[in-house]
């Protein structure tokens, strides 16, 4: 009777896996309750993480958490490598140059704006304030795309969110690169020294173009003529191989990333690549975010971990001070370039998201600096991502709604099969028969009722605002 008890010290094994199932389980769960408040899943996510962890639930035992330290560097690789498909060379040439600009401003401005606070106001500590200040220029495109998605969106106004978003995440990396170089240096020797600075960011330049050459071997091993299932082994393969470089060499594997996945789309023109990623990557993401709440230390926000305040005041003024930025840099990023009027006073609504790439980045930062500095640091950026995706998809469907990006009067149900079964040429031809059916008996023409006479127009005024569409 005794041989049959289960013995809890000999199945650690079990408690892992058991325990990365009440993780996803929980996860989805709570995102059923999210979806009707129309939050994003990354909200849903952090929140059951804090609820399972160990000021809450206490359901995740420690050795998980332990050994799931490599769920950052993996998360943030499927996300950079998804990112990167948006920089096609073709799409980039008519709009690079103004949308680079505007990209350059709005990610510095936040960062410039979080410094002088957390530096010269609250007096934090030097390293501190220079990686959190990084860790500001990042926004989270998941959220736009979703509400673009959600209410169709166009037009000028959507193709310059849609690209700044993409850039935005590359200024971030290679701030936070900067940034967490300078943060060691000053940290080892007391002052900044030329060696401890130049170094890392040799190793982080040196990692940006291995990726650029393992895209081109991910075009060599990935023929048309390769199974499905055998494209994404190898893929997968070869973004964990080159997470556990990166780890070895202490970078971020998002920026080679990112370009591994610019290079293979560029020289193949392969998305089908990165919908297979896009399908597999979910529960690593979903537990990478939980994980991240299980770690986040509520007890340490009353106290003074870093500096002369608490940590509830520095993620307050970090939330409040990197919007002002976002919002001042993007206006005048816009002004500088001649965009229109709508563009220049709304596209900073839409950049205030941040979760997935900050989150991340935070959590490495955490490692590298370690002790209470780095708990700090993940700490305000968890507390503030929460806060941001509660109110960023609002922000961003006002300012698209704002800057006149899509029709009130199309049905959400609609613009959700676009996708699946219908274009958007033949949603509108049926929101035309349901105006005529509504018109008076008189009204109601030969002319009138000429629906494909009317889809012409419709189709010329889509094309004028780079609405794509299928036949």
């Amino acid at each position: 009777m005794q041989n049959a008890v289960f013995n809890l010290n000999a199945s650690s094994a079990a408690i892992g896996i058991i325990t990365i199932a009440v993780m996803l389980i929980c996860g989805f769960a709570l995102t059923r309750l999210t979806k009707l408040l129309k939050l994003p899943n990354v909200t849903a996510y952090i929140i059951t993480g804090i609820l399972i962890g160990p000021y809450c639930l206490n359901l995740v035992p420690p050795i998980v958490r332990d050994y799931t330290e490599f769920l950052p560097d993996v998360a943030l690789a499927f996300i950079a490598f998804s990112t990167g498909q948006f920089f096609r060379i073709n799409a980039l040439k008519g709009n690079g140059a103004k949308v680079l600009i505007i990209t350059i401003f709005e990610a510095c401005a936040a960062s410039v704006f979080v410094f002088a606070a957390a530096y010269f106001v609250l007096k934090m500590d030097l390293a501190f304030s220079t990686v959190l200040a990084a860790l500001a220029s990042a926004t989270a495109p998941a959220s736009t795309m979703m509400t673009i998605r959600q209410t169709g969106a166009g037009g000028d106004f959507v193709n310059t969110l849609l690209q700044v978003v993409a850039l935005d995440d590359v200024v971030g990396l290679i701030a936070y690169s900067v940034a967490i170089s300078l943060a060691l240096a000053s940290g080892i020797s007391g002052a900044f020294d030329f060696k401890n600075i130049v170094i890392p960011l040799l190793i982080n330049c040196a990692s940006f173009f291995i990726g650029g050459a393992l895209g081109f071997l991910l075009k060599i091993l990935l023929p048309p003529n390769r199974s499905k299932d055998n494209r994404l082994i190898l893929s997968v393969a070869v973004l964990f191989g080159f997470c556990g470089v990166c780890q070895i060499l202490g970078v971020s594997p998002l920026l080679g990333c990112m370009f591994m996945s610019t290079v293979y789309i560029n020289i193949t023109n392969d998305d089908n690549l990165f919908k297979q990623l896009n399908n597999f990557s979910p529960p690593f993401l979903l537990l990478f975010f939980v994980r991240s709440g299980v770690c986040f230390e509520l007890n340490s926000l009353a106290e003074n971990n870093s500096g002369s305040v608490s940590l509830l005041t520095l993620g307050v003024v970090y939330f409040v001070i990197r919007i002002a930025g976002k919002y001042t840099g993007a206006f005048v990023g816009c002004m500088l370039t001649r965009k229109n009027k709508l563009v220049r006073n709304y596209l900073g609504l839409a950049l205030i998201p941040q979760a997935g790439v900050a989150i991340g980045l935070a959590e490495l930062g955490a490692r590298t600096l370690g002790g209470n500095t780095g708990s700090a640091l993940r700490t305000v950026i968890l507390a503030s991502s929460v806060l941001y995706e509660l109110i960023g998809p609002a922000c961003a469907k006002l300012s698209l709604s704002l800057s006149h990006s899509y029709d009130k009067n199309l049905k959400a149900q609609e613009i959700e099969t676009i996708s699946d079964n219908k274009s958007i040429v033949n949603i509108l031809i049926e929101r035309i028969r349901e105006i005529q059916n509504e018109l008076p008996e008189h009204a109601r023409t030969p002319e009138n009722l000429n629906v494909n006479s009317q889809a012409q127009p419709v189709r010329r005024i889509l094309h004028q605002n780079n609405i794509h569409y299928r036949q």
